[in-house]
């Protein structure tokens, strides 16, 4: 049975004419009365009831186009989702977000993939260390990754999103909390609330920061994620030094103050290299498109033997 003769039984029964049917699809009459009868003899069925005035369904025929019409329809329907979802604008998108950055990053994401790609849904995997999410992508668990590079390897493609200042934060009652200036030699002897991974890249940044103002961190405290992280804070069991996303958290008892001499940290969307994938290009494409992304203009890849935060 040939999908045409299906699309022609179809014009025929919805114009109960020959001469009609034959206009709509561009196709000579005798052509047409033939195809019908093709169809018939397949089935073994008469579809139609022929005289000299008019052309009827019979009701096998009622029945055959009701379901053909339904048929077809499904049909289309799963031929447009099939195109849809190898050009990348329809699937699920697994994406895993340092906890940091779902804090700012997470809606623009969002944003950009709803209008861009309303055919795409989003499975979040959010508050992920690096390591974790780098696991993620090179095991198939994550289609893509929102984290903190360097990440170790070269099968990775890692772009940078955005890089951020680092903050203090303090208690509000700590005699920093209204001050109008500060600088990482003002924190020489602070007890620090630092994140428990020794490995992150925050825990980098705040080394270094530190280093580079003569003095290594005294760490008193030390926190799972972020979220704990600034509730010791607001416990006054020390500061903190935060990426500048984290003011969207609007935690009571914290204070957070720019302060000078402190590291830049880079927030970066990473895929696996060698997974080629229509929808992860398609996402790409699409917060390029909205500015989440900036454009690539020179190839760029982070290596270092430590995993991040």
């Amino acid at each position: 049975m040939e999908l045409r003769h299906l699309h022609q039984f179809v014009a025929v029964a919805e114009t109960c004419h020959f001469g009609q049917a034959a206009k709509r699809l561009h196709l000579a009459q005798p052509a047409l009365s033939q195809s019908v009868r093709q169809l018939e003899a397949e089935l073994g069925v008469t579809l139609l009831t022929r005289t000299t005035r008019q052309v009827s369904l019979t009701p096998a025929g009622e029945f055959f186009y009701r379901e053909t019409v339904r048929n077809l329809e499904n049909l289309e329907r799963s031929t447009r989702g099939v195109r849809r979802i190898a050009d990348g604008r329809y699937g699920l998108v697994r994406i895993g977000f340092t906890g940091t950055a779902a804090f700012d990053q997470l809606p623009p994401i969002a944003r950009a993939i709803k209008q861009r790609l309303p055919g795409v849904a989003l499975e979040i995997h959010g508050d992920l260390l690096t390591p974790a999410q780098v696991e993620g992508l090179r095991s198939e668990q994550l289609d893509v990754a929102v984290l903190r590079p360097p990440v170790a390897g070269d099968d990775l493609v890692v772009r940078t999103i955005t890089t951020e200042s680092l903050l203090l934060a303090v208690p509000v009652d700590h005699r920093y909390a209204a001050e109008p200036a500060l600088d990482m030699t003002d924190l020489m002897y602070e007890d620090f609330v630092m994140y428990a991974d020794t490995h992150s890249v925050m825990n980098d940044a705040v080394i270094r920061s530190c280093r580079a103002a003569g003095f290594s961190p005294h760490r008193e405290h030390e926190a799972p994620d972020t979220s704990v992280l600034l509730a010791l804070v607001a416990a006054g069991l020390g500061v903190a030094l935060v990426p500048e996303s984290v003011r969207a958290l609007q935690l009571t008892g914290v204070v957070f103050r720019e302060i000078s001499g402190a590291s830049t940290i880079d927030l970066a969307l990473a895929w696996h290299r060698d997974r080629p994938s229509a929808l992860v290009d398609a996402l790409v494409a699409a917060l390029e498109d909205a500015g989440v992304l900036p454009p690539l203009e020179a190839p760029s890849s982070f290596s270092d033997p430590k995993a991040a935060l």
